[in-house]
């Protein structure tokens, strides 16, 4: 019964953060992926790719990412009213920061059409079968949920509150998870990720990431 609850609880968290999505996508101006390419080209490319295809480990590959997350990522950065940003990052809360809503949008745009390069899992063999067991079951003794719960079994999230995950760095799967765990990334809808991450041994992250970085 209490796993039932929970997984109403999730579903509905799921479907209203949708619907609020819906809303405000229908109320905002259209995107366009175009204006996004060039915004792509002159800020981004450089840490990310021209096609969001990032070769760098420690930054994430953004292409074929659901535009409402990869939306909310980039208005999390930028600064409001006088306050910290949500996501705090140097490098990023400075390349968000001249960011409109409707660049946004059109970045957002442009990578989602992006088709994602295949990633590959290169952690040690007992490591990405421990990643797949979690991935998969989670670990009951520890109350840690199955990552595909929410992420889905081939790692592409479900939109628009889970990122997908198929094929991302498994360098920035780990720190990211990590960073949930220390608290050092609080951006994630009503705790979900830190409560889950708190769970987690560095074995475990480690694992997970180098799964991941397998799935397509």
């Amino acid at each position: 019964m209490r796993h039932l609850t929970a997984l109403g609880f999730a579903l509905t968290l799921t479907f209203a953060s949708a619907s609020v999505l819906a809303s405000d996508e229908k109320a905002a101006p259209k995107a366009d992926p175009a204006a996004g390419k060039a915004i792509a080209g002159q800020v981004c490319a450089a840490c990310h790719n021209a096609d969001g295809n990032s070769i760098i480990p420690a930054n994430p590959k953004l292409a074929g990412q659901h535009p409402e997350y990869i939306a909310k990522q980039l208005h999390n950065f930028q600064a409001k009213d006088g306050k910290q940003p949500e996501r705090v990052n140097s490098i990023m809360n400075g390349m968000a920061a001249g960011l409109s809503d409707q660049d946004i949008r059109n970045l957002a745009a442009y990578y989602t059409s992006q088709k994602p390069t295949g990633g590959e899992a290169k952690g040690a063999r007992e490591s990405v079968d421990l990643g797949q067991k979690i991935w998969r079951a989670g670990n009951l003794s520890k109350g840690l949920p199955a990552c595909a719960g929410c992420h889905g079994p081939a790692g592409a999230g479900l939109p628009a509150p889970y990122p997908r995950i198929a094929g991302q760095h498994a360098d920035y799967t780990e720190a990211q998870l990590k960073a949930f765990r220390a608290g050092e990334r609080a951006n994630d809808p009503a705790k979900m990720m830190r409560m889950i991450a708190a769970k987690m041994s560095d074995a475990e992250i480690k694992a997970v990431a180098d799964y991941a970085a397998g799935l397509h």
